[in-house]
Order: C-alpha cells, then structure tokens, then sequence
C-alpha cells in the first residue's frame, strides 16, 4: 500500500486494516493499484457529507448521517483502484464499471468484508467495511451506545469477539 493509504488506515480497525493491506497485495498481483481515499471519519465529518446535495450543494454521496457510518467508528474504508496500474502515477478510476472495480469488490468480498457495491439500495462500490457481529449496512443504536460511553475500542472489542 502507498503512503498515502497506510496513514489513512492507522485509524481504523486493525484487523481491517490486515484486510485492506491483504486486498492491495492480492490486487497488486493482478496489476490493480488500490488506495484508501476514506476510512475514519469524525461524527462532524460525516454529517458534512450527509448535508451535501440535500442542505447545501453537490451531489448524494451518503444516505449516512454523523455517527449513522460505519466510518465514525473505524470499521469501515473507501478504496478505488488506479487508472495507471500498479507502480505508476496513482490515478483513480470512478468507473465503478471497469473490471478492475469487479475484481475489487471480490477479492474484498473473499476476505471477509461486506462491500457497498452489493448493498440493494444505495450502492456505494468504494466502501468495504469489517463489522463482525454488528448488523451489514449501517451502525446500530447499541454501536453508538457503546461508542459514547466507552469509545472506539469497546465497538473495536465487540467485533473482535465475532472475527
């Protein structure tokens, strides 16, 4: 993984991250260069990101409000693959149609993490998330819970326990 990429996933889960990292070698062999371009993100963050397209301009990027993403809790990540391939200027590629795209979804998929391009309503191909026990999609009221009283390691706990 590049610089980029491996400063982005020192805040999630770690197990997560093993995962990402495992998706990039794995891709890389087939000539796919992937970069995490979303991991952690702070309640605020996300409730910006809500807002856009329906409060302020720009186009719906999430159906998630703050503290209603995976994101907010270090479990889950974004990752798109490059135009270029490995080892040449990152450049990434949003046509989610390309099988690059594909072959990431898969090999996500292969490694135990729920990927957003299967989800029936609001597909979103960049996500992979690892949420062990807790319920695909988005967080439950028991994730925030856990999360306001205890912090981000007592929902990191709590997955670990299903892995």
């Amino acid at each position: 993984m590049d610089s980029i990429s491996e400063a982005r996933l020192k805040d999630v889960f770690p197990p997560l991250a093993d995962k990402v990292r495992r998706m990039a070698e794995m891709l890389a062999q087939e000539a796919i260069d992937i970069r995490v371009v979303q991991a952690f993100r702070t309640w605020a963050e996300q409730q910006a990101l809500y807002e856009q397209g329906r409060s302020r301009g720009g186009k719906i990027v999430t159906n998630c409000p703050g503290g209603h993403s995976y994101h907010n809790f270090g479990l889950a990540v974004d990752v798109v693959p490059s135009i270029g391939g490995v080892d040449q200027s990152y450049q990434p590629d949003w046509n989610n149609t390309h099988p690059s795209w594909m072959r990431m979804v898969a090999v996500g998929r292969s490694l135990g993490l729920d990927s957003g391009a299967t989800w029936k309503t609001f597909k979103d191909f960049p996500h992979f998330q690892l949420t062990g026990r807790f319920p695909e999609g988005a967080p439950t009221d028991e994730v925030r819970t856990l999360f306001n009283e205890r912090g981000v390691e007592a929902v990191w706990e709590e997955v670990k326990k299903s892995l």
